[in-house]
């Protein structure tokens, strides 16, 4: 396995200005997943990162929450959860309203998805505000998931996004 090339990585992310709103700097991943070798890369350390605490479950955040830790939880061997958007989950769910920069939002995951006290690493694309991220760990400590830590792929440091989050280890392999 090749050894971590940030350089790479963030090579491998393309960049969009003014998506999805004027002002916004949008951090395209799909150019990075396209690319075996760099994807590769930010899994083998993210599973670094995760060896040795004892995690049973990774959490993906939808959407890209689910290639990352889908990926993720294969390597390690262990269970993946998803958390998706409101109305997208099949049988019983708990669910979190969350408050974004223009609104709100809902998330769910089911019931019976983390066994209470079972050791969870929360895995997403992005750190911006940290509102997402914030309401899935409400959600899982709801249903007794024990937080270990929790990943991203890209963090934008000017949104203080880690000031939500305060009190959980944090993990991003690149910052912008």
């Amino acid at each position: 396995m090749d050894e971590l090339d940030l350089n790479l990585i963030s090579n491998k992310i393309r960049t969009i200005p003014d998506y999805p709103k004027k002002g916004v700097m949008f951090r395209d991943i799909t150019t990075l997943l396209k690319d075996g070798r760099a994807f590769s890369m930010c899994i083998e350390e993210m599973a670094k990162w995760a060896k040795g605490k004892d995690a049973k479950y990774i959490v993906g955040i939808e959407a890209r929450g689910f290639i990352i830790g889908a990926a993720l939880a294969v390597k390690l061997g262990i269970g993946f959860v998803p958390i998706r958007k409101k109305g997208k989950l099949p049988y019983k769910t708990v669910s979190k309203r969350y408050q974004l920069e223009y609104g709100e939002d809902e998330i769910e995951m089911h019931k019976d998805a983390i066994e209470r006290g079972s050791g969870v690493i929360i895995i997403d694309d992005l750190l911006a505000t940290g509102g997402t991220a914030r309401a899935v760990t409400d959600l899982v400590e709801s249903v007794g998931g024990k937080i270990l830590g929790i990943a991203f792929l890209i963090e934008l440091k000017d949104l203080k996004g880690r000031e939500k989050l305060k009190g959980y280890e944090i993990h991003s392999l690149l910052n912008y």
